[in-house]
C-alpha cells in the first residue's frame, strides 16, 4: 500500500493527537471521557445525571460517625503489610450550618469523582462526613469545612509494632472545584505537596488521642462553642462582683466610710459637744 502526501498530511495530525492523549494523566483522560459523555446527554436530563453519581458515590463512599468512625478507619485483619499503609480520602462536607450552604458544589464534584475512581483498581477507600449531621465528631476531629483530608493508615507489623498514621489536609474551593480536582489528589498523589498533620487533636496519635480524652474533649469543645455570648457576659459579670466583695471583706458599699466634712458623725460615735 502506497502512501500519497496528501495521506501522510491527514494520517500526521491524527497520529499527534493519540501520542498527546497518551501522555495526558490518567485523571485528565478520565476527566475528558466524562465530560464527552456528558455532553451527548441533553441538558433536560442533567438531573439524572447527578442522581447516578450520587448513587454511584453511595455504593463506594462509607459515611462517618462519631459512633463508627473508630471500627471504619482501622485497618483490616487480614492487610499485607508488604503492600504499605491503607489510604483514605476522607471528605469533611456540611449544610446551612457548618458549610453556609456553600457545599452544594463540593458535593457534586465529589460524587462525579466517586463514580471515577470506582473504575481505578488502586483507587483510595472513600469516607464523608456531614458536620451538620456530626458535629461532635467535626468538633474532635478539629475539622473544617470543605476539606480532603487524606490519611495513610499503617498496617500492624510482624512485631505488633503500628507506626504513626499520616494525615495531610486539603482545602476545597467551594467555586471552582471539579471531579478532576479531587481525582488528581490520588492519580497524581498531590496530597504530597501539603504538610503532616501532627497537631494535638490528630485523631489517631494526638496527645488526647493517646490518653483516650479526644471524644470527650470534643463535646466539651461543641459545648462551648455553642454557648451564647449573653452566657459568657453573665459569667463575666458574676465572677468579676464575687472578686469585689471578696476585695471589701464583703461589706456592703460604702460601709465603714467617714461622713463627709460638716455632716452628721457615724452612728457609732457620740455627737461633738
Amino acid at each position: 500500500m502506497r502512501l500519497t502526501t496528501s495521506s501522510l498530511l491527514v494520517i500526521l495530525p491524527l497520529l499527534t493527537a493519540a501520542q498527546q492523549q497518551q501522555q495526558k494523566p490518567l485523571s485528565e483522560n478520565l476527566q475528558a471521557w466524562f465530560e464527552k459523555a456528558k455532553s451527548y446527554i441533553p441538558s433536560a436530563a442533567t438531573a439524572p445525571v447527578a442522581s447516578t453519581a450520587a448513587k454511584a458515590a453511595a455504593n463506594n463512599v462509607v459515611t462517618l460517625t462519631s459512633s463508627n468512625w473508630q471500627s471504619v478507619l482501622s485497618p483490616s485483619s487480614d492487610s499485607d503489610p508488604s503492600q504499605g499503609p491503607e489510604e483514605w480520602m476522607v471528605l469533611f462536607s456540611g449544610g446551612n450550618k457548618s458549610c453556609y450552604g456553600r457545599c452544594a458544589g463540593v458535593e457534586k464534584a465529589w460524587n462525579e469523582s466517586a463514580a471515577l475512581l470506582a473504575a481505578d483498581p488502586t483507587a483510595p477507600n472513600l469516607a464523608y462526613v456531614h458536620c451538620d449531621q456530626s458535629p461532635i465528631l467535626c468538633t474532635t476531629w478539629a475539622a473544617s469545612v470543605p476539606t480532603i483530608w487524606h490519611i495513610q493508615l499503617p498496617v500492624t507489623g510482624a512485631d505488633q509494632s503500628t507506626p504513626a498514621t499520616t494525615i495531610r489536609k486539603l482545602g476545597l474551593n467551594t467555586t471552582t472545584v471539579t471531579a478532576a480536582d479531587i481525582v488528581k489528589i490520588h492519580a497524581e498523589k498531590t496530597y504530597e505537596k501539603r504538610p503532616v498533620y501532627e497537631g494535638a487533636l490528630h485523631p489517631f496519635d494526638g496527645w488526647a488521642a493517646k490518653a483516650g480524652l479526644n471524644v470527650p474533649l470534643g463535646y466539651v469543645l461543641y459545648a462551648a462553642a455553642n454557648i451564647p455570648s449573653w452566657a459568657f457576659m453573665i459569667v463575666i459579670s458574676m465572677g468579676s462582683r464575687y472578686v469585689m466583695s471578696r476585695r471589701t471583706g464583703g461589706a456592703p458599699a460604702g460601709a465603714g466610710r467617714s461622713a463627709p466634712l460638716g455632716g452628721a458623725p457615724p452612728a457609732n460615735e457620740p455627737a461633738a459637744r
